[in-house]
């Protein structure tokens, strides 16, 4: 088991100013913990990660296919997206497909999280709406859930729900922790979210991309070609799916938490930077699969203004560096 350093640090003229601790599991479909940083057993929320998870009973039921539903739909109900007409419109006819609209989605509006997302409301003098919200696919998944299966809508985000119920008993298939010792609180958005360590949530994402069923392959295959769903203009996880061909399939977090799973290699990677900071999760992510041997020392030219990023003042000037640290 090898042990690594993926500290990401910002530099100033040469002094390090700002250090960002950073934990991580690597493991195999096996649950064998093949790499770490700090500790890989790290307790904290999955937040986001988990969609691809929160997804599958959906599927399993076959409502997914009563819906009407493709893999736009699927890629969409896994994404963190950044609020772009396209994923706006996608969210939109998921809804519309079960008779419903926006006001359905017990998420809230935000600002979209791409840039080109914000730009292209502003310009067009709209507010945000919850189908803006990151996390609105995978909200219409929940509902379709209900809907398909005749169950109440009304409460669908709250643990006591059938359908939050069925989204727990995945994430402890999955994970291996029992559904009784899965830590639960409020996400974000609004529904449930869980703690476990970060070892599980490796472990996870490690069967995830060896299971041969055919709905982790659905998952997979609507994630791993179309990406840009998946996140955005210029998001991480787009970036890093599209730079690897669907190599490695990607999932961001709040809060610095990140899990990825390499198919190829049979690994599951889930990191978390200990206080937080975006600004230092995917430079870690990008260091631990260079030190896999899944990227290369030297990046594509995307992935190498991510990993090592310039320090400005307001004047534009190159005053520092945020990278991981040497």
């Amino acid at each position: 088991m090898r042990t690594l350093s993926l500290d990401v640090v910002a530099t100033r003229g040469g002094v390090v100013e700002s250090r960002h601790r950073v934990h991580a599991a690597v493991t195999d479909a096996a649950g064998r913990l093949v790499a770490s940083a700090g500790d890989p057993t790290t307790v904290t929320f999955w937040r986001s990660c988990a969609k691809p998870f929160q997804v599958m009973p959906l599927l399993e039921s076959g409502g997914f296919d009563r819906a009407g539903w493709g893999d736009d739909h699927l890629a969409l109900a896994c994404a963190s997206h950044g609020g772009e007409p396209e994923h706006v419109t996608i969210a939109e006819r998921m809804l519309a497909s079960l008779g419903l609209e926006d006001g359905d989605l017990a998420c809230g509006p935000h600002e979209p999280l791409a840039a080109r997302g914000a730009r292209v409301l502003r310009e067009a003098g709209l507010r945000p709406t919850r189908l803006h919200n990151n996390c609105s696919g995978k909200h219409a998944a929940m509902l379709a859930r209900a809907v398909t299966e005749g169950w109440p809508r009304e409460g669908y985000e709250r643990l006591e729900h059938r359908v939050q119920r069925d989204c727990t008993d995945a994430v402890a298939r999955w994970t291996g922790i029992p559904a009784d010792r899965l830590q639960c609180a409020v996400d974000g958005c609004g529904v449930v979210v869980y703690a476990l360590p970060l070892d599980a949530m490796a472990l996870a994402f490690a069967r995830l991309g060896a299971a041969t069923e055919d709905v982790p392959q659905r998952i997979l295959h609507a994630m791993r070609t179309r990406p840009f769903l998946v996140g955005g203009t210029d998001r991480f996880d787009t970036v890093l799916m599209e730079e690897t061909d669907g190599a490695v399939v990607a999932k961001i977090g709040a809060e610095g938490v990140h899990s990825v799973s390499v198919p190829g290699r049979g690994l599951g990677l889930a990191v978390k930077v200990e206080d937080g900071a975006p600004r230092a999760q995917y430079p870690a992510v990008l260091r631990l699969l260079q030190a896999l041997d899944v990227l290369p020392a030297a990046l594509p030219p995307r992935l190498a203004e991510v990993l090592s990023k310039p320090v400005r003042n307001t004047r534009g000037e190159i005053v520092g560096e945020l990278a991981p640290a040497a």
